[in-house]
């Protein structure tokens, strides 16, 4: 791997230096959890290639998705436990294989008043990050649950590039925090409205399925 290099018009020669000698490269596999609630944050999560998904618990013990982090991004929640040095209240996994960089916390503080780049990057992973989970919370305060699972499929979609999504009812059921008979029932509906076909623990989306 040759992670840092894959940054070089992303942060400056300086940073790239100092991030080649205090970071790890890393390649985690597609469905291997990368941070637990409760963990404590020790490194900063920085992906190259590969997806993330950012899931948290609901007042009633159920994981919701938050967001996903996509290659050149990283998680806004892990820079706020990393600053005040809380457990982790997020759960991250890799949704696809993932190669990362991670850099030791203690170079968090250090870095915003040092590198122009990594403040800008960091501001505007939060930034980022803020207007996805007010999205979220939109969806689940405004929309209906058939609204949500068609923004849900179109999500996946652009992700994977394709329109051929293996998902199980239960893995969907899972990140909507709503039960497996809920999202059968609703992907029989759109099914039987020529939006997609049901395969076993597969999902194709047809032409007439727009993706935004």
């Amino acid at each position: 791997m040759d992670i840092i290099n894959q940054f070089r018009n992303t942060f400056e020669p300086q940073l790239l230096e100092k991030m080649k000698e205090v970071g790890s490269e890393l390649e985690i596999k597609a469905g291997d959890v990368i941070l637990d609630y409760g963990e404590i944050v020790r490194n900063m999560p920085i992906i190259a290639k590969g997806t993330i998904k950012v899931s948290r618990l609901d007042e009633d013990g159920k994981e919701i998705l938050l967001y996903y982090v996509n290659s050149k991004e990283s998680c806004a929640m892990t820079f706020t436990c990393c600053m005040e040095q809380f457990p982790s209240e997020i759960k991250a996994v890799a949704e696809e294989d993932v190669e990362m960089l991670t850099i030791p916390i203690k170079f968090m503080d250090e870095w915003l008043m040092t590198y122009s780049t990594w403040k800008s990057f960091v501001m505007g992973t939060i930034r980022g990050r803020f207007n996805e989970m007010l999205n979220t919370i939109d969806q689940i305060a405004f929309q209906k649950l058939d609204e949500r699972l068609k923004h849900y499929l179109q999500q996946k979609a652009k992700l994977s590039n394709s329109k051929l999504l293996n998902l199980s009812h239960e893995e969907i059921a899972r990140d909507l925090a709503t039960s497996r008979v809920v999202i059968s029932r609703l992907l029989k509906k759109l099914e039987n409205e020529d939006l997609l076909l049901l395969y076993r623990n597969q999902i194709k989306l047809l032409s007439s399925f727009e993706i935004e």
